[in-house]
């Protein structure tokens, strides 16, 4: 059995074919600054050298099948992703998973919040993700199967109505309460969707993705389940992992003007809580690749990757013991 179990989350940062217009004040990539994204992801994805990667801002499935196919260690991996809708008013980014553990079941998008979780009246729409959650059930050891889930949610870029304009500092205050709620919304819409899965499979969890918010903030701490039943909680893994070294501190994920924080988060269900009785295995240990935040390279992502590595408990007599 596989001694340790990688996972990782990495926004790639507008990763799109050349000449594609993405948004009005961003100009299209050239040839070679497209050159220069592939080589630099292909690299940066080796580096991690993880188990399970979920990605972020992917525009286009088939360049990240290029990123792929430029690496040592993921040109047979399993690739699970949907592309955005062609017919959508706007071009959005979406996820996607790469796995190098078998898959138990193919992949599912979820584009619709649950019948009961829906934006306020009125609300550009209502009853969707910003980008859908991606879900995959992976094998990560014989008879242990995890569900997987990729999330991107709504950023705080303002969300402006017709001819608004950050001018105003009025209007300005209405647009980033409109994006707020709508993370908010799209961080209860996951937690539904957690507390279902649970329920349902009865087996282990793990979210990850760009979160656009910190690790203790209302809409992280509801996709954690703060409040809810144990058994439906999820944990931050940097929180829960056992190698803590509290004199180091580099966890960040983001740099924007000159303030380091990390919205990029990997999440586990009390199986992987070490402290929990329930658990089967724990977070070892959780390691921040951002060094290239500070080097501002034109073809790297903005975001630094984040790597949780896990281990299983041994078996005993069928059964999965703490190590302590």
């Amino acid at each position: 059995m596989q001694e340790e179990i990688r996972f990782a989350t990495f926004n790639t940062l507008n990763l799109a074919p050349p000449g594609a217009q993405l948004y009005d004040n961003l100009a299209p990539t050239t040839p070679e600054e497209y050159e220069a994204k592939l080589a630099w992801t292909a690299r940066q994805v080796d580096l991690l050298n993880a188990d399970v990667i979920g990605f972020q801002e992917i525009f286009s499935q088939a360049v990240l099948k290029e990123v792929l196919a430029r690496t040592q260690r993921y040109r047979e991996a399993a690739h699970v992703g949907f592309d955005p809708d062609p017919h959508a008013s706007r071009l959005t980014p979406s996820v996607a998973l790469v796995s190098r553990l078998p898959l138990a079941a193919p992949g599912q998008a979820f584009s619709l919040f649950p019948d009961n979780v829906a934006m306020p009246p009125g609300s550009r729409d209502p009853d969707r993700f910003t980008r859908a959650p991606l879900h995959a059930a992976i094998e990560i050891a014989p008879g242990v199967t995890v569900d997987v889930i990729v999330v991107h949610l709504k950023s705080r870029r303002p969300d402006y109505r017709a001819s608004d304009s950050g001018e105003d500092p009025h209007l300005y205050a209405l647009a980033c309460l409109r994006s707020l709620i709508r993370r908010g919304t799209e961080a209860t819409a996951l937690r539904v969707l957690l507390t279902d899965m649970a329920h349902a499979h009865r087996r282990p969890r793990i979210v990850m993705g760009d979160f656009n918010d910190v690790a203790d903030s209302v809409t992280t701490e509801i996709v954690l389940g703060e409040g809810t039943p144990a058994a439906d909680r999820m944990y931050d893994a940097f929180r829960v992992q056992r190698q803590q070294d509290n004199g180091r501190d580099v966890g960040f994920s983001i740099l924007h003007d000159r303030r380091h924080t990390t919205i990029d988060h990997i999440l586990v269900s009390p199986e992987f809580n070490y402290a929990l009785p329930e658990a089967i295995g724990e977070v070892t240990d959780v390691v921040y690749l951002n060094d290239h935040l500070n080097l501002g390279l034109p073809e790297a992502s903005d975001h630094g990757q984040v790597l949780a590595r896990l281990r299983l408990f041994p078996r005993a007599d069928g059964f999965r013991t703490g190590a302590d």
